[in-house]
């Protein structure tokens, strides 16, 4: 009977083993399977953005998948003063990108410290309110902001862009922060107090420090949400060239008479897409390791 019982176990081990096998390869072919479908569905569009920008304009609905009749003047286009304020627009991304990212930061760390650190009646529903703010779709305030700004005759100005970005940025910085600043270990500060400093040079010269993934990564995040946010500006900036960014010259633009403007706006999208793609790449691993970085308690 033993002996029937080990020929028996003997007998399926290989087929079981092969049967594993199977399922294992069948499941890395999915997962590669899948992973090549999300990447050419992401990168579709980009590389044809790119194969077009260096296309000439007379070949603008030619089929061909690879780069053909190449040429550069879609970038002189661009940047031509003439027909677009491309290169003005991208002076204003870029202002108002930077200015929208550091108020939030300095005014999301101290609230998240704050919400972190004290405890105090309804601090739940603060932290509700906040993420509910995140998520409060910008076309139902957009008529109201309209009618403020242009009673304060900011319309067309850079604060009337500025801190409508500003009010949709804090709730992500304020909650980023503060999930990372509630699992942060206390005693350090706590030590620094012990040894002679006051509350703020523990919080700048302690949790500062300890806190710099975080706030790298937040402050990418911000700014990515202010450089490509086009809704509010597009309204708010009120057809002024001098203040519209780059998302609502790229909306506007125009290559010259009778000239539908296909590949000249391609070669625009992709000025202002790669330095993005860029930062993005070089600076990956800090942006990983900053949404990581609370999520461990030590």
């Amino acid at each position: 009977m033993a002996s029937t019982t080990a020929a028996a176990a003997r007998t399926a081990g290989p087929s079981v083993l092969s049967r594993r096998r199977g399922r294992a390869n069948w499941g890395t072919f999915v997962t590669v399977a899948t992973t090549v479908i999300i990447l050419v569905w992401c990168l579709a569009p980009f590389y044809w953005m790119l194969v077009l920008s260096f296309r000439d304009s007379a070949y603008t609905f030619s089929t061909d998948l690879w780069f053909s009749h190449v040429t550069l003047d879609n970038f002189r286009y661009a940047f031509n003063a003439d027909y677009n304020p491309f290169a003005q627009s991208l002076l204003n991304s870029l202002i108002i990108a930077s200015v929208v990212t550091t108020l939030s930061m300095v005014i999301g760390v101290f609230a998240a410290y704050a919400l972190a650190r004290l405890s105090f009646r309804g601090k739940g529903l603060v932290l509700a309110a906040i993420l509910g703010a995140s998520m409060f779709p910008g076309v139902a305030i957009l008529t109201p902001l309209f009618q403020l700004f242009s009673s304060w005759h900011w319309l067309g100005s850079y604060q009337a862009l500025v801190l409508p970005q500003i009010s949709f940025s804090l709730p992500l910085a304020v909650y980023t922060l503060s999930s990372f600043f509630a699992d942060m270990p206390w005693n350090l500060e706590e030590a620094a107090r012990i040894d002679g400093a006051t509350p703020g040079q523990a919080f700048r010269l302690v949790i500062l420090p300890l806190a710099a993934p975080a706030l790298f990564t937040t402050a990418i995040l911000v700014f990515l949400a202010s450089w490509n946010e086009y809704l509010l500006s597009s309204v708010l900036s009120n057809g002024s060239a001098s203040v519209a960014p780059s998302t609502v010259a790229i909306a506007n633009f125009t290559a010259g008479p009778h000239i539908v403007p296909y590949t000249q706006t391609m070669a625009a999208g992709l000025i202002v897409t790669v330095p993005l793609i860029a930062v993005v790449l070089l600076l990956q691993r800090r942006i990983v390791s900053g949404l990581t970085a609370g999520g461990v308690k030590g």
